[in-house]
């Protein structure tokens, strides 16, 4: 075999590969494409509302009044820990 065929060989070769890597991507985005239409025409896109919030078992997190005090420290301990290894 010579250096020329084995030049047109590995082209050929290349160019299959790409041919196949490119046509199933061209699927999967087909793929995609379909199970969105298949999600919204079922409305399984939509969270399931909750009803009265009275009637859930604790009481509702208020979010901004908590200290965060302890979080800042412990990532503040893991910054100074990672920095010294």
């Amino acid at each position: 075999m010579t250096i020329a065929q084995m030049l047109e060989q590995s082209g050929i070769l290349t160019l299959l590969g790409m041919c196949v890597v490119f046509s199933f991507l061209v699927i999967m985005i087909a793929a995609m494409n379909i199970l969105r239409v298949f999600i919204k025409a079922l409305h399984l896109d939509k969270e399931p509302e909750k009803s009265d919030t009275s009637s859930s078992s604790g009481p509702a997190p208020v979010v901004g009044t908590q200290d965060n005090g302890a979080v800042i420290a412990a990532i503040a301990a893991a910054v100074h820990e990672k920095e010294s290894v």
